[in-house]
């Protein structure tokens, strides 16, 4: 809601506000939407992939095992009987399907949405009203500074996603990786989720490029120059461009990934760390709770004035 009312605010200079809420809500659904439908598109087209090459994985296994059981490790050859590579089409099938559960979910995030900017305007002047001024200025400015914060995120994070899908496809189509446009549509949807996304996003087109080459040093080239655009998009470009506005530390951001989703499955991976920004905002606002925004924002402290010579 907080990343989508400015949208709203701008459409009520010209609109109705019943209009410029419902119209607000098409928009934010038709940007999620299709960020979602380019994830599944890319997945279904890499499950059409996997089944029209189920040799070619059996052969590669085969492979890998004979390798394994060559240099002693004889436990490899307990999964040769049981292992099916259609698991692997299954899995795929599973990951489009928890997205396809994702899209309800997004249908009820819309309604709670949908009711919160109709009541904006009243809450504002509700908080506004409370005898305790000083807790209203608190509650208005640090959710005023948590909408900004998020603004920001979701503007860097969408930037950098289509930086990352762009040079992802362009290396696999130059690395002659069949599925180049699906690999850099799912770079492009998973990069919204950290960590976990850009992992998925990484190890894919490693395995593939394994399958489909039989080289594997291409797919150990394939996997160093994807981590590398993973680290140089997510690690280096993206702190530079968002600054210190979100300075969150890296430690932080992965816990409130893996504790949301297994919370709340994909979902609460995608929604941990705004979760996090807004928690440390409001405690950034607050001269008791101004610590724990200190000691969990990844920045150093500063650096003591040195004392004038005498």
């Amino acid at each position: 809601m907080a990343i989508v009312w400015p949208v709203q605010r701008r459409l009520q200079q010209h609109l109705p506000g019943l209009v410029a809420v419902l119209a607000t809500l098409l928009v934010t659904l038709a940007v999620a939407g299709s960020v979602l439908s380019t994830v599944v598109w890319g997945l279904g087209h890499v499950g059409q992939w996997v089944f029209a090459n189920l040799p070619r994985f059996q052969s590669v296994y085969e492979q890998g095992t004979d390798w394994l059981e060559g240099h002693g490790f004889v436990m490899a050859g307990l999964f040769a009987d049981t292992f099916d590579v259609r698991w692997m089409l299954r899995i795929i099938q599973d990951i489009s399907g928890r997205l396809n559960t994702l899209a309800s979910f997004l249908i009820i995030t819309f309604v709670y949405v949908l009711l919160g900017l109709l009541e904006v305007d009243v809450l504002r002047r509700q908080v506004e009203r409370l005898k305790r001024t000083d807790i209203a200025a608190y509650l208005v400015v640090a959710t005023a500074d948590s909408a900004r914060k998020l603004q920001v995120y979701m503007l860097v994070r969408t930037l950098m996603s289509i930086a990352t899908g762009l040079v992802v496809w362009a290396f696999t189509l130059v690395a002659g990786l069949e599925l180049a446009t699906a690999w850099g549509a799912i770079a492009f949807a998973m990069n919204y989720i950290p960590f976990i996304g850009p992992f998925v996003a990484t190890l894919l087109p490693t395995l593939f490029a394994v399958v489909q080459s039989g080289s594997w040093e291409l797919a150990a080239l394939v996997f160093i120059c994807l981590n590398v655009i993973q680290f140089l998009t997510g690690s280096y470009l993206e702190p530079r461009i968002a600054g210190k506005a979100l300075a969150v530390s890296p430690f932080m951001v992965l816990l409130a990934v893996f504790l949301w989703s297994y919370l709340w499955g994909l979902p609460g991976a995608f929604i941990g760390v705004p979760i996090l920004i807004v928690a440390l905002t409001f405690c950034a606002h607050s001269t008791t709770c101004r610590w724990v925004a200190d000691l969990m924002s990844g920045q150093p402290p500063p650096e003591p004035e040195a004392a004038p010579l005498a």
